[in-house]
């Protein structure tokens, strides 16, 4: 009978994530979260599998790999909100070399630069719900409205407490690293798309066909503005339109979100709290949260297991 209580903070995809694995593996597992997956930062993302916005490559891209193995087999149930889809990716400028994580996924490209891919898509309307019942499936629990000022707050009972708290990680241990990069979408209506489109020159576009939508965007700036800029819809609404060819679509909503990237790389280790229980950090994974998920819960796991078994 295994022992360990968990605590989680944070109910975005990272500590969802973390909370099905390990409760799937028997621990007595509880989230902690100041606001319910669909408010969180998650909930925003396009969630396409694309190792972005995060270092250091040598951890990021097993961990990559390994949630892709797991994307890929959810996407065989279309309860879960996960789909294969086909990326092309271009550049407007520079031919565009195909990274080497691509060329696993038999990554083909043209004379222009282009090149396209098949990669998992997480619907994160519908996938963050999906993850919510297995973690209650699993006997895990989510408490949210409930902030904490610092990871020693949880309650005494909780041996283990793992930090997935994105962003909120700044302040809640305290990390200099941690900066918020700002992205902005749009939520159009659902458009006849053969594929996703994205292009990395400034200015970043793509466009992510989802179940009952799709996605445009977008932004990548520091900044902890929340506040939809209005003059920032409209250009991403015209160049998005323009790279499809396509009349402008109706606007549904325009969200902001705020990326976790720490300028020293994602952050899955283990740590102390002063009273002498286990705090493990998961946080720092920049535009790749989705698409780094299931590795860094499985890595996270690993470490619970090692320090048990000790």
């Amino acid at each position: 009978m295994i022992e360990d209580r968990i605590a989680i903070i944070g109910a975005g995809v990272s500590g969802l994530t973390c909370g099905v694995v390990l409760a799937e593996q028997g621990y007595h597992t509880h989230l902690f979260a100041a606001e319910p997956p669909e408010q969180t930062t998650s909930a925003v993302a396009a969630a396409m599998w694309v190792p972005y916005d995060a270092e250091p490559a040598d951890k990021v891209i097993p961990w990559a790999l390994a949630s892709y193995e797991v994307f890929q087999a959810l996407s065989r149930d279309p309860a879960t909100g996960v789909s294969m889809i086909e990326l092309r990716q271009f550049c407007r400028e520079d031919r565009l070399p195909i990274p080497s994580w691509a060329r696993r996924f038999n990554a083909r490209s043209d004379t222009s630069g282009e090149f396209t891919i098949t990669v998992p898509l997480s619907d994160s309307s519908l996938y963050l719900g999906y993850l919510r019942r297995r973690l209650a499936g699993a006997g895990g629990q989510l408490a949210t409205g409930v902030r904490l000022d610092e990871p020693g707050d949880v309650d005494a009972s909780f041996n283990v407490v793992i930090n997935c708290a994105g962003i909120g990680a700044k302040t809640l241990v305290g990390d200099p690293d941690l900066e918020p990069h700002r992205g902005q979408v749009v939520q159009v209506e659902k458009l006849a798309l053969p594929g996703a489109v994205v292009c990395d020159d400034p200015p970043l576009m793509y466009a992510i066909p989802r179940t009952n939508d799709c996605i445009f965007g977008g932004t990548n700036e520091i900044s902890g503005d929340l506040a939809p800029d209005p003059k920032v819809t409209a250009a991403i609404v015209s160049e998005c339109s323009a790279v499809l060819k396509i009349a402008p679509p109706r606007i549904i909503a325009t969200r902001v979100g705020l990326r976790p990237y720490r300028k020293s790389g994602v952050r899955v280790e283990a740590d102390r709290l002063e009273d002498g229980r286990t705090l493990i950090h998961n946080y720092g994974h920049g535009g790749a949260g989705f698409t780094l998920s299931w590795g860094c819960a499985q890595s996270v796991a690993a470490i619970v297991r090692r320090i048990r078994d000790r």
